[in-house]
C-alpha cells in the first residue's frame, strides 16, 4: 500500500491494483476494453473489465520524489500494462503505455486512464455533489453544481445485492474537447472533501461514474469505441499510451482548484515569464478584413497606449475582392492587393518601429476547398472516413501525422518568422471535422487522437527551432482549451464573445480550468461607450491576461485615459498574475448573474474583479472579505465600499459597472 498526494494506491498477489480516495471503493486502477472481451458483468459503466479484473502487478517502483511505476500482466490477452504515477503540482497524474507481449492482436476499444474508487456502501453517490461545467461557442465555461443523485438516482442496491449497471456521464464530441464541456470537474462530500479531475486530451474524452454495492467509482477516459469511434490493434510488441489525467484529493472545491493550478503550471512546456499585453485587431474591429490603411492607426494608438505585441489577425493572406474568404485559406501568403506598395512587411516594419513586436493569425490544421493546396497537397495529408476525403464547412483537415502536413505548415511558419520577424502567433482551430479519420489508423477516433499528438509534437518543433515565438492557442474562442494544448502554448483566448456585457462570467470562471496567465480576456473599448462601460469591458481584460482590441485610434481622451491606465496596471500586477490562485466569494457565476465576482490570490496581495451588470443601481455583500481598497479605474465614482460583517457592502449607482478591489486580508 502506497499513499500519494491524498490517494491510496494498493494490489494483492490476487487483485490488481486500484487507487481509492478515502478509504473509498476498491477498483482496478486500468479498466481494458477489447473487441473481443468488454466486461465481466454487464452494466454501461467502464468499470468491471474482464482484461482489468485480470491485470496482476508483476513490478512496482516506487521512487522517493513522489513517483510510482507499476507493471502489470494479464495471463490470458499478454497485455502489459505500464503506469505511472507522479504527484505533480497539488495533483496525482496517471497515465499508462499498453503493451501487447502475446502471438494474437489485441483491439483495444477503451482504457481508462484512471479509475478511482470512493465513498462506501451502495448508498455514497447520495452524499456527493457532482461539479462540472458546460461550453460553446461564446459562452464557454459554464458552471454548475447538482447533487450527483439527480443523475445517479439511489437504487436500494442492498436489497438487489449487485453493483448498479447505470452511470452518470460527461463526454465530448469530434475534434473540439471543450466545445461542449469542460474535461475539468468534480465530486464534493457533504463534509467539503473533493475529489477533482482534469483530462488532458486535446481530442476526445469521457468521465465515468458508476455505484457499486461497495461504494462510488470515477473512471477517466481519453476516447473510447461507443462514444468517438475509437479502436486501437496492438500487434505483438505494439504500445499504445493513454491521454494523461491529474486528479487531486482536497478539503474543498477551491482547494482542489488550487491544486490543479499548481498542476497546470508545473507541466507546462515553454520558458519564462513572457506575458506582453497583445493587441489584435479583430474582435469588434477589422473582423479579418485588414489593410494598411486600417492597420496604421491601429497601429500607432496601440503603441501610444503601452501595447508590447500587435497581432494582425485574420484576412492579411485574401485578396479583397474575393469577399469571405472562408473556404480559400491554406497557402499563407500574403495578398498582395490588401496592402500597399510596401506590402505585408512595410506594415509589419511599421509596427517593429513603433517598438512592438508582430504577430500573425494562422488557422494551421485546415485547408478550404478553393485553395490550391487541396489539389497540391496529397490525399493522404487529409483526414478521410470511408475513403473519403473529410469535408466540414467548405474546408478539408490536415493529418500531422502525414510528412507533408507538416512540412507545408514547416515552411509557411518558418517563412514568417525568417522572413517578416513574426514573434507572435495566433493559431486558431475553426471547424469541428467530427469522429476524426480512418486513414492509418483503426477506427476514426484513433486517427483524431493521432492527430492531435502529432500536432503538438509539431508545436515542441516549432518552438525549438524559434525560441523567442510566442503561440496563442485559439479555436472559436475556446473550443480547444485543454492541457493537450495549453502545457504547450503561451496564451488561451478564453472567447469569441463580442457582447461585453455577456463577457464576465466567461471571464471569471476561466480561471478554474485556464491559468490565471494564460487566459486571455478580451478587452474591446468602443466611441459608442460610456466611460464606466470602458471600464467594464477593461476590468474583463485585467481578470486574466490582457487582451485588447477596439477602434483605439477612434476613442474620447477619457477612454484613452482609462486604456492606458489597465495597461499600465496590468504591467504592475502580471508577474503576480504568474503566481496566483483562483477564488470565488459569490461562487461560480451563473451565466445571468447580475453580480460576478473573480479573486486571485497571489503571495503579495489578493485582488477583486467585480461586475454589476443589471443597469440599475444596486447593493450586495461579498463575504470573506476584510477590507479592500478600489485600484482600477483610480478615481471613479458611484461605488461605495464599506465592512459590513465577515465581509464588505458595495453599492454601485446606475448603469453598468466594474471595479477591480486590492483586498488586505481575505477569509480563509
Amino acid at each position: 500500500m502506497i499513499e500519494l498526494c491524498g490517494f491510496t494506491l494498493s494490489w494483492g498477489d490476487d487483485t490488481p491494483a486500484a487507487l481509492a480516495v478515502d478509504g473509498g471503493r476498491q477498483i482496478p486502477l486500468v479498466e481494458i476494453f477489447t473487441a473481443r472481451e468488454q466486461r465481466a458483468r454487464t452494466s454501461q459503466a467502464y468499470v468491471r473489465s474482464a482484461v482489468g479484473s485480470r491485470l496482476r502487478v508483476i513490478d512496482a517502483d516506487a521512487g522517493a520524489t513522489g513517483a510510482v511505476t507499476l507493471v502489470q500482466r494479464d495471463p490470458e490477452t499478454g497485455l502489459e500494462v505500464t503506469s505511472s504515477l507522479v504527484v505533480s503540482g497539488g495533483a496525482l497524474r496517471v497515465q499508462h503505455t499498453l503493451r501487447a507481449t502475446g502471438a494474437e492482436r489485441v483491439v483495444v476499444t477503451a482504457v481508462t486512464s484512471a479509475t478511482v474508487g470512493l465513498g462506501a456502501g451502495p448508498e455514497a453517490g447520495a452524499d456527493y455533489e457532482l461539479v462540472s461545467a458546460r461550453s460553446e461557442w461564446l459562452a464557454e465555461n459554464r458552471w454548475h453544481r447538482h447533487p450527483l443523485a439527480d443523475v445517479l438516482p439511489q437504487l436500494s442496491l442492498a436489497l438487489h445485492e449487485q453493483d448498479g449497471r447505470g452511470h452518470a456521464t460527461i463526454t465530448s464530441h469530434g475534434a473540439w474537447p471543450t466545445g461542449e464541456h469542460l474535461p475539468v470537474g468534480a465530486l464534493v462530500h457533504r463534509d467539503g472533501s473533493t475529489l477533482a479531475w482534469q483530462i488532458e486530451s486535446g481530442a476526445a474524452w469521457h468521465v465515468d461514474i458508476s455505484q457499486g454495492l461497495d461504494g462510488l467509482a470515477v473512471s477517466l477516459l481519453g476516447p473510447a469505441d461507443l462514444e468517438h469511434h475509437f479502436a486501437h490493434a496492438l500487434a505483438a510488441e505494439q504500445e499504445f499510451t493513454t491521454v494523461p489525467v491529474a486528479i487531486t484529493a482536497a478539503a474543498g472545491f477551491e482547494q482542489a482548484i488550487v491544486a490543479l493550478t499548481a498542476h497546470r503550471r508545473a507541466i507546462r512546456r515553454v520558458d519564462g515569464p513572457d506575458l506582453p499585453i497583445v493587441y489584435n485587431d479583430f474582435m469588434n474591429t477589422l473582423m479579418g478584413q485588414p489593410s494598411s490603411e486600417a492597420l496604421r492607426p491601429l497601429i500607432r494608438a496601440a503603441a501610444e497606449d503601452g501595447v508590447e505585441v500587435f497581432c494582425i489577425d485574420a484576412g492579411w493572406f485574401a485578396d479583397p475582392a474575393i469577399g469571405d474568404w472562408w473556404d480559400t485559406v491554406g497557402e499563407w501568403r500574403e495578398a498582395p492587393s490588401r496592402f500597399d506598395e510596401e506590402g505585408l512587411s512595410g506594415i509589419i516594419g511599421e509596427i517593429h518601429a513603433a517598438g512592438m513586436r508582430s504577430g500573425l493569425w494562422l488557422e494551421p490544421e485546415v485547408v478550404g476547398v478553393r485553395s490550391a493546396a487541396a489539389e497540391t497537397l496529397p490525399e493522404e495529408a487529409f483526414f478521410q472516413r470511408f475513403g473519403e476525403r473529410v469535408r466540414e464547412h467548405d474546408r478539408y483537415h490536415l493529418d500531422f501525422r502525414h510528412p507533408a502536413a507538416r512540412a507545408h505548415l514547416d515552411e509557411t511558419v518558418d517563412r514568417i518568422v525568417g522572413e517578416l520577424g513574426v514573434r507572435f502567433l495566433k493559431l486558431d482551430y475553426n471547424i469541428n471535422p467530427g469522429a476524426g479519420t480512418e486513414h492509418r489508423a483503426t477506427a476514426a477516433g484513433d486517427g483524431l487522437l493521432g492527430h492531435v499528438r502529432a500536432f503538438g509534437e509539431w508545436l515542441d518543433e516549432v518552438q525549438r527551432r524559434h525560441p523567442d515565438l510566442l503561440i496563442e492557442n485559439c479555436s472559436s474562442g475556446a473550443m480547444r482549451a485543454d492541457y493537450a494544448l495549453l502545457s504547450r502554448t503561451h496564451l488561451q483566448s478564453t472567447s469569441d464573445q463580442q457582447d461585453f456585457l455577456r463577457y464576465p462570467p466567461i471571464a471569471a470562471s476561466a480561471p478554474a480550468s485556464i491559468l490565471p496567465e494564460q487566459a486571455g480576456n478580451w478587452a474591446y473599448p468602443a466611441a459608442a461607450m460610456t466611460d464606466a462601460e470602458t471600464a467594464f469591458t477593461l476590468v474583463t481584460g485585467l481578470s486574466g491576461r490582457l487582451y485588447l482590441s477596439g477602434f483605439l485610434d477612434s476613442l474620447r481622451d477619457t477612454q484613452r485615459d482609462l486604456v492606458r491606465e489597465a495597461v499600465a496596471l496590468h504591467k504592475r500586477l502580471r508577474t503576480g498574475l504568474a503566481e496566483s490562485v483562483p477564488f470565488w466569494p459569490l461562487g461560480l457565476p451563473g451565466w445571468d448573474d447580475d453580480v460576478v465576482c473573480l479573486g486571485l490570490r497571489g503571495h503579495e496581495e489578493a485582488l477583486l474583479f467585480v461586475w454589476s451588470r443589471s443597469g440599475s443601481p444596486g447593493s450586495f455583500l461579498i463575504p470573506g472579505v476584510r477590507t479592500a481598497e478600489e485600484i482600477f479605474p483610480a478615481g471613479a465614482t458611484g461605488w461605495t465600499v464599506e465592512q459590513e460583517g465577515d465581509g464588505i457592502r458595495i453599492r454601485s449607482g446606475e448603469g453598468v459597472s466594474a471595479r477591480v478591489l486590492r483586498v488586505a486580508e481575505v477569509a480563509s
